[in-house]
């Protein structure tokens, strides 16, 4: 197998959707048994005392944002899960006539509120997990 430059690597995940990218994230983390967290996320509850609490609220900085259903307004629900996602129409189509479906997978918190309220607003119930 050919060995791909960082430009090449980088030019293939651009064509990836989030939920693509986020799957081969999870895929790498499993094969080579490492994770894609930030060193200062684990430093954080050790200077926090180790309690259990603290770890607790550490661990949540990742959101999975669910399409629990559609509504009335099914088109505008469709237009927004391809805004957030960059799917194609029948990708989104699919996901959004397939609820409940994640819409985005281990986005941050600020992301994941962006996207509930936007779902919400084109007239879907969403949850945040």
């Amino acid at each position: 197998m050919a060995k791909l430059s960082n430009d090449e690597l980088l030019d293939a995940f651009k064509e990836l959707t989030l939920i693509e990218l986020s799957e081969f994230v999870k895929a790498f983390e499993e094969t080579f048994d490492v994770t894609a967290a930030a060193p200062v996320a684990a430093a954080a509850p050790a200077a926090a005392g180790g309690g259990a609490a603290a770890e607790a609220e550490e661990e949540k900085d990742e959101f999975d944002v669910i399409l629990e259903s559609v509504g009335d307004k099914k088109i505008q629900v469709i237009k927004e899960v391809r805004a957030l996602t960059s799917l194609g129409l029948k990708e989104a189509k699919d996901l959004v006539d397939g609820a409940p479906k994640p819409v985005l997978e281990a986005a941050n918190k600020e992301t994941a509120e962006k996207a509930k309220a936007a779902l919400e607003g084109a007239g879907a119930t969403v949850t945040l997990k």
